[in-house]
């Protein structure tokens, strides 16, 4: 299923009274912005991601938007949707609708949510309300309160956030339905009006809406309060081994009679390490980031692609601490190159070699690695937060 996910960031944000837009302040050493996109970049349920910005903003993207497809936003949230909407990719199944000023939103939510779009073809988060909660109208010159015409029935109101996430059919349905009408609050009042059931799966009180300068410090307090800690990531590959393709694991050709087949050049211990990594950061996987669909990374140096990877999780706040890795091969031998592979890591993941393990074991004759017919290697990576 294929799923791309629409960041709503086109707005100025005029009411947080800052000199930039919101969605470009500060957080936690990224901005709100660029939280809000990690957080369906690193999904591994999300294979695209295009965010609507103001036109000045296209025009100059910064740097850490590389990788990221933008447009231009329009005058109402809905124009800017529809912009988007108009460039996502021919085979996409599902569309999640994302504000950029909700930088906590977890993978849980958005997972919700794309389950809920799947079955019912519209879907939206959202949390009860817990006070009462009371209609009032305001009397003429009142400028704070006014008078309760109403007691709701608490049970039946919901809060509502984003993603909201839709079948793409509902979603073109209800774009058409805004073009030229009033301005509304958000695509699920648009797929309302086309007359789609917009089905609610429960939201996440940590994923807050970011619109005055109140909730700016909170949020900051919040991320404060939140301090990252070191993450434990695993991971794993296994390719055949054929005549007439080199052996080259951690970067480094080895002699052998055999090599890996695969896509890239099949290093096991960079495929191994660069999932260990992305697990660790919750950032996704190897196949999610550097497909074997895609011509792109055919042959590609998997040393290489360790190397951006390392810099994707420093881009996120974390660093490897240390990398643990066992391959598992009949032959050759990996003590003798045990040295080298560990200098070629560790330079590629910026740490001391002292920080970088390998050890070669067999199978004992057990299955198609024991018979010689493959290669296989675990990894273990410990991720440690930095500023």
């Amino acid at each position: 299923m294929q799923v791309t996910a629409i960041i709503a960031a086109g707005g100025s944000g005029t009411r947080l009274g800052a000199a930039v837009p919101k969605q470009l302040l500060q957080l936690g050493g990224r901005t709100i912005l660029q939280r809000a996109i990690d957080a369906f970049r690193s999904h591994p349920g999300v294979a695209e991601v295009i965010v609507a910005l103001p036109e000045a903003i296209v025009a100059a993207p910064p740097s850490w938007l590389e990788g990221v497809r933008v447009v231009a936003g329009g005058a109402r949230r809905q124009d800017s949707v529809a912009n988007a909407f108009a460039a996502i990719a021919d085979d996409t199944e599902i569309v999640m609708i994302h504000d950029a000023a909700r930088p906590f939103v977890s993978a849980d939510v958005i997972s919700r949510a794309i389950d809920a779009a799947a079955i019912h073809g519209a879907a939206i988060v959202a949390l009860p309300v817990s006070d009462t909660v009371k209609r009032v109208v305001r009397e003429d010159g009142a400028s704070g309160g006014g008078v309760i015409t109403e007691t709701l029935p608490r049970d039946e109101i919901f809060l509502a956030q984003t993603p909201q996430a839709f079948r793409r059919d509902v979603l073109g349905a209800a774009i058409a339905a805004g073009r030229g009408s009033a301005t509304a609050t958000d695509e699920a009042m648009l797929a309302e009006r086309a007359g789609h059931r917009v089905h609610v799966v429960v939201g996440d009180a940590a994923n807050v809406k970011i619109t005055t300068a109140a909730d700016l410090e909170r949020a900051r307090e919040h991320d404060v309060r939140q301090p990252a800690t070191s993450r434990v990531g695993v991971g794993y590959d296994l390719h055949r081994l054929v005549e007439g393709r080199r052996l080259i694991l951690g970067g480094v050709d080895i002699p052998a009679d055999l090599g890996a087949l695969g896509h890239s050049d099949a290093d096991v211990v960079c495929h191994s390490v660069t999932d260990a990594i992305l697990g660790a950061a919750r950032a996704g996987d190897i196949g999610q980031h550097y497909p074997d669909t895609d011509p792109r990374w055919k042959g590609a140096s998997s040393i290489e692609l360790l190397r951006e990877v390392a810099a994707l999780v420093r881009g996120r706040g974390f660093a490897v601490e240390n990398v643990d890795v066992v391959v598992i091969l009949e032959r050759p031998k990996i003590g003798p190159h045990r040295e080298a592979i560990q200098l070629r890591l560790a330079e590629a993941l910026g740490i001391d070699a002292g920080r970088v393990s390998i050890k070669g074991k067999t199978n004992e004759g057990v299955d198609a690695v024991g018979r010689g017919e493959a290669i296989a290697a675990h990894a273990v990576c410990l991720l440690v937060p930095v500023s």
